[in-house]
């Protein structure tokens, strides 16, 4: 093939390799990374779980940083571009320095049928092995045991919340799905769980490979007022903490598996007690539970499972009184689309349903026809709805919140929700940044 010269058509190339986008077999991406050579000397953390992986890399990668270490960080998919999915010292890599670890891994790769997934994942991995760097932080894409990123070896594996999403991947239960997670635990080696309530699974393969488990409300803990928290592990405490910049009931949750980490790793990633500090309170996360300033009140979240739009419910209800909320949702086709809209429908007086650029998007109308569903088991004996509910389609994010934001009051709210193309799509034009609706 003509090498390519640019990053788009490398990423075309790597489109072009598998005849499917989702091949979970990790063996051949373990001859090519053997190939390469690829490793780290330095500690690596891998983060699994079905929500909260994209803020606890964020939460451990700002309080590392605080402490003076040279971190970089992996992470998928991407809001508007690529090169979002890697980032050290906090700043997202240049498209050029990435060119030739694409051209290296098409060299190792000797016939190899990587999916997109992998053969970028390798390419931004080998570009983190050659920085000389402090710490790697690694989020898994899907599932873990079977993932391209658990070709590495990790020091310290954290897993966060478990719940139902790509069963037709990872197995029909929590069950099934704890233990394609806990694929990435190494034998003693530190495995964080934050999850309350894990699987089975999961604790009968940290035992069985000999992990050292970490436990939330066993080995590390929390408990806070409206102030401040205060987070206890078992040799370290952290009194009268600020709360996490990044907003929502479950990030306590995931900022405690980020210290229990820490803890772990301290002898050989200390960090200080105002590194904890100032990290947690300076962390950014685009698309989780984000509040763009301005009116009416926008918020974006990339929750696209019932778990995750349980979650944002209860943020949502914890926001107080909004005379009306407008949603523009998007959604792939795969996921349990009527469990997320039936979470949403007490709180939601319009609908925008969206069409997505890619495949395995949802249409607008078929998202319409989950919405119809829903109203319908509802109406068997559920509380009634707020009156005049409305609902449209739109061919595009921009398009769906541009007409929530010409029909919605400036004292109203609007949510943008759902796949990670439905946030992007609002990022990519610049809608979110705009101060009030007449700027747009």
């Amino acid at each position: 093939m003509t090498t390519p010269s640019s990053l788009a058509e490398w990423l075309a190339h790597c489109e072009r390799l598998h005849p499917t986008t989702i091949d979970l077999t990790l063996e051949r991406v373990q001859r090519v990374s053997e190939r390469l050579g690829l490793g780290f000397s330095c500690p690596v953390f891998t983060v699994a779980g079905t929500n909260g992986k994209g803020s606890t890399c964020a939460m451990l990668e700002a309080i590392l940083m605080q402490s003076g270490w040279r971190v970089g960080v992996y992470t998928s998919p991407h809001l508007v571009h690529f090169e979002e999915r890697c980032r050290v010292d906090g700043a997202i890599v240049e498209a050029a320095a990435l060119m030739p670890h694409f051209e290296a891994v098409e060299g190792a790769r000797q016939g190899e049928t990587l999916t997109y997934f992998e053969f970028t994942t390798l390419a931004i991995l080998r570009h983190m092995s050659q920085l000389g760097l402090d710490a790697v932080v690694l989020e898994v894409g899907l599932g873990g045991r079977l993932d391209a990123v658990n070709a590495i070896d990790t020091d310290c594996a954290i897993l966060t919340s478990i719940d139902l999403d790509h069963m037709d991947y990872l197995g029909p239960d929590r069950e099934s799905i704890g233990a394609e997670k806990a694929g990435i635990l190494r034998t003693g080696r530190p495995a964080i769980v934050s999850d309350p309530v894990p699987p089975q699974s999961v604790i009968d393969r940290a035992r069985e490979i000999g992990a050292d488990l970490w436990r939330f409300g066993q080995d590390f803990n929390y408990s806070g007022d409206k102030q401040q928290w205060a987070w206890a592990g078992r040799t370290r405490r952290h009194n009268g903490l600020a709360y996490p910049a990044l907003r929502g009931a479950n990030q306590l949750l995931n900022a405690s598996g980020v210290l229990a980490a820490l803890e772990a790793m301290r002898p050989r990633l200390p960090v200080t007690a105002q590194a904890v500090r100032n990290g947690l309170a300076m962390v950014e996360l685009p698309g989780r539970f984000q509040i763009v300033p301005g009116e009416p009140t926008l918020v974006l979240d990339v929750a696209h499972n019932p778990h995750a739009v349980a979650t944002l419910a209860e943020n949502l209800d914890q926001m107080g009184f909004y005379p009306g909320t407008r949603v523009v949702f998007g959604a792939m086709r795969d996921k349990d689309i009527e469990a997320m809209i039936a979470r949403m429908l007490p709180l939601v007086d319009a609908w925008h349903f969206t069409d997505l650029p890619t495949p395995r998007g949802a249409t607008a109308l078929e998202l319409q026809a989950f919405y119809e569903q829903a109203l319908r088991r509802r109406s068997a004996g559920a509380a009634p709805l707020p009156p005049g509910v409305q609902a449209s389609l739109h061919d595009s994010p921009r398009a769906a919140l541009l007409e929530a934001l010409e029909q919605t009051d400036p004292t109203g709210r609007i949510v943008v929700f759902g796949s990670f193309y439905t946030v992007g799509g609002v990022l990519e034009h610049g809608l979110a940044r705009r101060a009030a609706k007449h700027l747009v």
